[in-house]
């Protein structure tokens, strides 16, 4: 039985300080209090830029299987007594198998487009396995938020860590590489774009 190849990475904007979600996170706001006027439009309006949309756009169809946790899918809480399909409406922009981290048992949700939504209640090894089983040699995206990112770089199960760094700082949140122990990182791609908004790719080494 061959071993896949495909590369485990996350994808994530951030502050300067390095925060994902500031304070205060609703429904009306899932980013929390960054700012902005809502929907995480200072962390994220880079993207309104065509060029930068399209760039994530052709890196989200690269990835054949995507993990994110439940507070990342949606706002609601304990059981699933809220049939919520995500933020994305009802053809969401990942288009392959989405592996959602959670306590409680749910089927899973096909919606258009080709993404379906598998809720894995027995934690961040079994959605990585099944992530791989899906993806074969194809790269997976650990994609939020950073709470699951952080587990996952805490287990040693990124290879490669992209951020958007934008200039900005929160000073509270939800912060990446919290709770995660050292890591030895080899920058890959430093890019500035006229966005204010510096892309930064690093490979993660084995310690």
């Amino acid at each position: 039985m061959t071993t896949p190849t495909g590369t485990v990475k996350c994808n994530l904007s951030v502050s300067l300080d390095g925060y994902a979600a500031g304070l205060d996170q609703t429904e009306q706001r899932p980013f929390g209090a960054d700012g902005g006027d809502g929907w995480g439009d200072r962390l994220h309006g880079w993207m309104e830029d065509p060029d930068e949309m399209r760039a994530e756009l052709d890196r989200l169809a690269a990835t054949k299987a995507f993990i994110m946790g439940r507070n990342m899918f949606g706002p609601v809480r304990g059981e699933w007594d809220r049939q919520w399909k995500g933020w994305w409406g009802d053809n969401p922009p990942y288009h392959a198998p989405v592996f959602v981290l959670t306590h409680h048992p749910r089927d899973p949700q096909p919606m258009a487009g080709g993404t379906t939504f598998h809720f894995v209640t027995d934690g961040i090894q079994a959605a990585l396995a099944r992530a791989r089983e899906t993806a074969g040699d194809g790269d997976i995206s650990i994609h939020g938020g950073a709470t699951t990112v952080n587990q996952y770089l805490a287990a040693g199960l990124i290879d490669e860590i992209r951020l958007h760094v934008v200039p900005f700082t929160l000073g509270a949140g939800t912060r990446l590489f919290d709770g995660v122990p050292p890591l030895n990182l080899e920058q890959v791609e430093a890019r500035t774009t006229a966005n204010a908004v510096t892309h930064l790719t690093y490979r993660v080494l084995n310690s």
